[in-house]
């Protein structure tokens, strides 16, 4: 999703890696999820490993912000609120295009099936439970393809939902490796086309910014297996056991 707000008018996000594509489209009325609207993603995916159950039930909205040590207060909470909503209207869009007229090769789903929530500014630790019905698509996803991440590492990275990016897309990418790999930074199979990151401009912008990320993602994840080089970023296979955010 866009790391920064993107333009009320904008209702839909495109992410390409060659002929494989992902979009995905905003209601009209509550627009595309970005930024911080992530954490709720992982927190839901959290509850939901933990509770081994599609169906996440949370008594007070407060626990997100004790997750990720965010302040709760009244904009923290419209933000948090508006996030959900963002997420759950969204329709998620993928495929492959390889330029044939004559074929289709795509898939639509959603994260959320139905939400029940209360947020309340007055007494956001009031007992209220709260429900969200995850889509099968998504569950089936979590369980079979979880993703080895750390909880310090949502905490540090929640106010910077680039870094958090690459943080857990270098997770995935490199618990799935088998030998080195180098990712260029632009073009059709860049970092920059399957993150989001194009909006930096020039290659030289990035690599800076990259730079910048990479040493915060090394403080709590010392053994980060990755460095930038000439040619790109290089991946080296981590294989550590996966769980959830603990």
């Amino acid at each position: 999703m866009p790391v920064k707000r993107p333009p009320a008018r904008r209702l839909v996000h495109r992410r390409h890696n060659g002929r494989f594509f992902l979009e995905i489209a905003a209601h009209p009325d509550y627009g595309l999820p970005y930024g911080q609207d992530r954490l709720v993603l992982i927190w839901v995916a959290t509850l939901a490993i933990r509770q081994q159950s599609r169906v996440v039930r949370f008594n007070s909205a407060a626990r997100i912000f004790e997750e990720f040590d965010l302040p709760l207060d009244g904009p923290h909470y419209r933000r948090m609120m508006e996030g959900f909503r963002r997420i759950f209207t969204s329709t998620i869009f993928f495929g492959a295009a390889d330029g044939r007229p004559d074929t289709i090769e795509s898939a639509r789903v959603h994260f959320f099936d139905s939400l029940d929530l209360w947020f309340s500014r007055v007494d956001p630790r009031a007992e209220q439970e709260n429900v969200v019905t995850l889509s099968d698509a998504f569950w089936c996803e979590l369980r079979q393809h979880p993703i080895p991440i750390q909880r310090d590492a949502v905490r540090a990275f929640a106010a910077s939902p680039g870094c958090l990016d690459l943080y857990l897309w270098l997770r995935w990418r490199t618990f799935r490796l088998h030998t080195t790999h180098v990712v260029p930074l632009i073009g059709r199979r860049g970092l920059a086309e399957q993150l989001g990151f194009d909006e930096y401009g020039r290659e030289r912008d990035l690599r800076r910014m990259l730079d910048r990320w990479l040493s915060r993602i090394r403080l709590v994840w010392p053994e980060c297996p990755c460095r930038l080089s000439s040619i790109g970023l290089a991946l080296v296979p981590s294989r550590i056991p996966q769980r959830p955010v603990d």
